[in-house]
């Protein structure tokens, strides 16, 4: 079931003092989605950000809401009047008011304030700490403080900063999930910053991945890991290296590790250069086969145990083994390659990937999937 079109930017560029920080962004978010904007700090994320919420003004392109205009060159609409919550980093809860009088703190005027807090109090599970004080509560409890606030006046879209930056790994795993849960419950659209792939993944149906200002790609999950458009994407998005190759066929690869066999063609002309992206799931553990690699490292991961490889060249690997199969740095051992969702760019230049559209998969790519 397709939902209507919710948030829309165009041609977006948002910088300061003539600097621009942010160029050409494209992306749209349907109602009830939850958006990521994913990449390494400084890429502008936060930026695109601050622009939907009207922190920022727009040089060019425009930002709509629900079919307004909210943001265009000369003209933002104050953040006040746009209904988009937010969620930030620090979470800005009034430390003299309750759990109960925070989250009620946007609709005190309201008719149904006392039954609305009461739901949002269930819905995050805090209903027995109503009468708590934002410095009795733990750093998850605030959190979810925070999202119930934002929530209440029921805006159209929500904003969330870097929401889990101030939880440990196991916290922000799980708060992570909570929080979709939540939203999804609350049918409410969201747009998420984070540079923690993993959150980003637990939590949105579309992702958009930034670097150095752009927007590399905008897409769902599954096809942000097994469709990268650009090497950047391929590299950042999970775990993987590439190793050089000669494309034999057009769904065939000639490497070091021997001919890697796809499941779809590539375009570029055969005989051409080309990288071949292999993440840890791409290679298998066989124990006779005659290609070997040497163990540089490995981490323990309860069922299965990563290791770090070297092949004969010096090509480093990734491969992830059961945890029952135990060798020790230095070691060799058999692999072999069970890649068939090939995912190839073309080489230019020693050590050098570009995307090129004369060289590109044939891949399933849509913004509406």
């Amino acid at each position: 079931m397709t939902h209507p079109l919710l948030l829309n930017l165009s041609d977006l560029v948002c910088g300061y003092q003539g600097h621009k920080v942010v160029q050409q962004i494209n992306l749209h978010l349907n109602a009830g989605d939850i958006g990521c904007l994913l990449g390494p700090s400084g890429c502008g994320k936060t930026t695109t950000l601050r622009a939907i919420a009207g922190f920022e003004p727009v040089q060019d392109g425009e930002i709509q809401l629900a079919g307004e205009v909210i943001s265009r060159a000369g003209f933002t609409l104050a953040p006040e009047k746009r209904h988009i919550g937010m969620v930030f980093q620090d979470y800005a809860l009034f430390p003299h008011l309750t759990v109960a009088e925070n989250i009620a703190f946007g609709i005190r005027q309201h008719p149904r304030r006392k039954r609305i807090t009461a739901e949002l109090l269930e819905l995050v599970k805090l209903a027995p700490l109503a009468q708590r004080y934002p410095h009795e509560l733990s750093g998850g409890q605030q959190q979810r403080v925070a999202l119930a606030r934002a929530l209440a006046p029921e805006p159209q879209l929500l904003l969330l900063d870097e929401p889990f930056s101030n939880l440990d790994v196991e916290l922000r795993r799980k708060l992570s999930h909570e929080v979709r849960e939540i939203l999804k419950a609350r049918g409410t659209s969201a747009v998420l910053v984070t540079h923690d792939q993993e959150e980003a993944f637990a939590v949105s149906d579309h992702v958009g991945v930034f670097r150095n200002g752009r927007l590399e790609q905008w897409d769902t999950p599954y096809n942000l890991y097994h469709e990268p458009l650009t090497p950047f994407v391929a590299s950042f998005v999970g775990q993987g290296y590439f190793i050089r190759g000669q494309l034999l066929s057009p769904e065939t690869v000639q490497t070091e590790l021997g001919a890697i066999q796809g499941n779809r063609a590539y375009t570029c002309p055969i005989g051409s250069t080309v990288e071949v992206l292999l993440r840890p799931d791409d290679i298998v553990y066989m124990p006779h086969s005659t290609l070997k690699a040497t163990i540089t490292g490995k981490t323990f991961l309860g069922a299965s145990t990563l290791y770090r490889l070297q092949l004969p060249t010096g090509s480093p690997l990734e491969a992830i083994f059961p945890s029952h199969i135990d060798h020790l740095p230095g070691e060799q051992v058999g692999i072999g390659v069970a890649a068939e969702h090939l995912v190839v760019f073309p080489a230019q230049g020693e050590g050098t990937l570009q995307p090129d559209p004369a060289c590109s998969g044939v891949r399933r790519y849509s913004e509406d999937s």
